[in-house]
């Protein structure tokens, strides 16, 4: 059933006309009705599309922020390097300078057939209501029951017809379900939320003022691109939207929350500082909870943060989640902040986009210094505009930034070492073409995310993977997704054999714009400090007198966190039980099992000789432990049996000598050397393993003669098994 947070709609709320003249009394309408026919003769062209994305009115420019720290930017001291350059480079426009010899494209076939026969997680049905029903099919948004604003705001922003999960989401969010949908990434899940939940808050009490509506994404910029979308969406209504998200002044959000807006679309660290920090900062009002793309939440560390929130907002709620992938973690949030939710999947037989072509390249053992010329060489011919490339560190995202700006490619790069401001203004996502993994994703939930970059809304997209040999279990996962579609690129070695030695010219430019930056970064960081101790002098009782900031763990709690962590990851690493990934593990595991059938293949005596020599290897390590612990060296955990068996062929052995003659019996005297040590199993073995090769030499020899077969004679174990 539907919270009763809102009340129902009255001529009152909708007789009054907003700012753009939109009013839903009847007179009104026949007068807009007349209105848009005639601007419509006048008119016939249609407006310009809106883009639902604008960054530029969060914060100051990069180059105000430049000025006011007195730094320059990194593209000033690439311009500036590429002067000091000794040989020009080629122009990235030209074809004829990229090299003749054109990259080959063919199918994908991979070098093993072996299913995985991966595991599918079993859902608790029970669980879930029934969606039996639900239609993933509209013709327009005005089948969904919109409001006139709302519509127009979607007719701006060029959406003309609901996209499946939209079609899905949109009714059944208005009768205030619990909704937990699944889609591909790129498939419209904003707008899936941010229209039902805007519609239902035109029908809000608006005298009494609240935080309604809490949405909480697991970044920064993500929250930022939501945050554009609601206002996009909300422009022809009264419907306020605040952001709240680490970067930005504290004061103006701690301002923001007071004024009591309708939305709030925060990240869960900086959300969660304000309601323990900041007065008159609630949620005791909240009707609405959305957790957008609730896999990355969780992956990125934020599941204390997530609890924390659930535990603080009201019980009578409406809650949905939408998530690209739908893991383990995720289903357990689910069960634990929603009530009889319904589950909504959009193409669940499609996991990939259908206009998504997904290449590979594959960067061979001893070839890995090669990959920046590699991946120069594909941006130079191929893939020239409107990409993402997908870096594994900070660090060399901001190489390839450099690389890219002294060859004469624009680029602009996006990682946690830049300002809120430098990460705003390189924040520019609309019609992203190619998307290239230079850093093979950890899993294929990564994959997942970020090819879903590209191919957005039905657009033709292409996602390329830079893969060496220890990326072969996720490039197996990805083939396994892709099907026959996957191709393999094979790239020109012409170009880039050209490229390594491009870069290898550029490596002394490199080398001075990081040697400026740290240089700059040091007497910033030296600036600040002075600048702290100077507030500290003056400001010391203001200061002093404000309440400490608490957090939902405290100090103590934090470092006994930590050091458990650490205690653990020793203990892991003594034990020999480190925390590997289900790849690595799925890896291990086939790797086991072909040496396993390799000497399954082998013949019987070199299969017997390596199961003595594993048997010699494992006593050898229980006699290593033995003595670590302590004990004497008689002991060296060594059965009773094998001891029996070893010293009943020594005895053997010495009959056998003294029946041939080779040893005489000498009497039994105390002998005045010292006892000698007691050798290892293996030293004795290899004794025994001589002394019975020259007895076999000398009875061959002798042909036999004078052999007597001695009371004491011991049959080996060897004998008793062939019978």
């Amino acid at each position: 059933m539907a919270p009763s947070f809102f009340e129902p709609p009255s001529d009152e709320e909708y007789s009054e006309p907003d700012e753009q003249g939109y009013s839903d009394a009847g007179e009104e309408e026949d007068d807009d009705e007349q209105q848009e026919q005639e601007e419509a003769s006048v008119k016939p062209s249609r407006p310009p599309q809106q883009s639902p994305w604008d960054f530029g009115s969060y914060s100051e420019t990069v180059a105000k922020e430049h000025a006011h720290r007195n730094t320059t930017s990194v593209d000033d001291k690439i311009t500036k390097a590429r002067q000091q350059l000794a040989v020009p480079l080629p122009d990235p426009d030209d074809a004829s300078s990229s090299g003749s010899e054109s990259d080959k494209q063919e199918d994908y076939k991979p070098e093993d057939e072996e299913d995985d026969g991966g595991s599918n997680a079993v859902e608790n049905k029970p669980f879930f209501a029934s969606s039996d029903g639900t239609s993933f099919h509209a013709n327009s948004f005005m089948e969904l029951n919109l409001s006139r604003p709302l519509l127009r705001a979607c007719e701006k922003l060029g959406y003309a017809k609901p996209t499946p999960i939209q079609a899905a989401c949109i009714p059944l969010a208005l009768s205030g379900r619990d909704l937990c949908g699944s889609a591909i990434t790129g498939s419209g899940k904003t707008a899936a939320f941010a229209l039902p939940t805007l519609e239902r808050l035109l029908f809000r009490p608006k005298r009494v003022p609240a935080i309604r509506v809490l949405i909480l994404t697991p970044a920064r910029e993500l929250a930022v691109q939501v945050h554009s979308m609601i206002e996009k969406l909300a422009q022809f209504t009264d419907i306020r939207c605040c952001l709240v998200v680490g970067g930005l002044s504290l004061k103006v959000q701690e301002a923001a929350l007071r004024s009591m807006p309708d939305i709030v679309v925060a990240t869960p660290g900086r959300i969660v500082d304000h309601l323990r920090n900041s007065m008159s900062v609630d949620l005791d009002d909240l009707a609405v909870l959305i957790l957008d793309e609730a896999d990355r939440l969780l992956e990125v560390g934020f599941s204390a943060e997530i609890r924390e929130l659930l535990r603080v907002c009201p019980k009578r709620r409406q809650t949905m989640l939408f998530s690209a992938t739908m893991t383990e973690e995720v289903d357990e949030l689910v069960k634990l902040s929603l009530t009889k939710p319904l589950r909504l999947s959009a193409d669940p037989s499609a996991k990939r986009p259908v206009t998504l072509t997904e290449e590979v390249v594959r960067i061979r053992r001893m070839r890995e210094l090669n990959q920046e010329a590699v991946l120069l060489a594909l941006c130079t011919k191929t893939f020239k505009q409107r990409v993402i490339i997908f870096s594994g560190t900070k660090q060399a995202a901001h190489r390839l930034k450099i690389l890219f700006g002294l060859a004469g490619l624009k680029a602009a790069e996006l990682h946690g070492n830049l300002t809120q401001v430098q990460r705003l203004d390189g924040l520019d996502i609309i019609g992203v073409e190619t998307v290239i993994n230079y850093a093979c994703p950890r899993d294929l939930t990564s994959y997942v995310h970020r090819v879903g970059r590209t191919a957005r809304a039905g657009k033709v997209g292409c996602a390329v993977t830079l893969v060496t040999d220890t990326d072969r279990s996720l490039l197996k996962a990805i083939a396994k997704r892709a099907g026959s579609k996957l191709r393999s690129r094979i790239v020109a070695e012409q170009s880039i054999t050209k490229w390594s030695q491009i870069i290898e010219q550029m490596e002394d430019q490199v080398d001075t714009i990081l040697r400026e930056e740290s240089e700059e970064t040091a007497l910033r960081r030296a600036e600040m400090e002075a600048t702290k101790v100077e507030n500290l002098i003056a400001h010391r009782d203001e200061i002093y007198s404000r309440p400490k900031r608490t957090w939902i763990v405290t100090e103590k709690e934090k470092k006994e966190v930590v050091k458990a962590s650490k205690a653990s990851g020793e203990r892991g690493k003594h034990s020999g039980h480190e925390v590997i990934s289900a790849e690595q593990a799925e890896d291990l595991k086939m790797k086991e099992k072909r040496k396993r059938e390799r000497e399954r293949n082998l013949p019987r005596k070199k299969r017997r000789n390596l199961e003595a020599a594993r048997e010699m290897l494992e006593d050898e390590k229980e006699n290593r432990k033995s003595e670590g612990n302590g004990a004497t060296k008689e002991k060296t955990g060594v059965k009773l049996v094998d001891l029996g068996y070893r010293r009943a062929k020594a005895v053997k052995a010495v009959n056998k000598a003294m029946d041939t003659g080779k040893i005489v019996k000498k009497d039994n005297k105390k002998s005045n050397r010292l006892p000698q040590k007691t050798q290892s199993r293996t030293d004795e073995m290899q004794d025994l393993f001589q002394s019975d090769m020259s007895l076999g030499k000398q009875n061959r020899k002798t042909g036999g003669i004078g052999k007597k077969k001695s009371k004491n004679s011991f049959k080996s174990k060897s004998r008793y098994k062939r019978r």
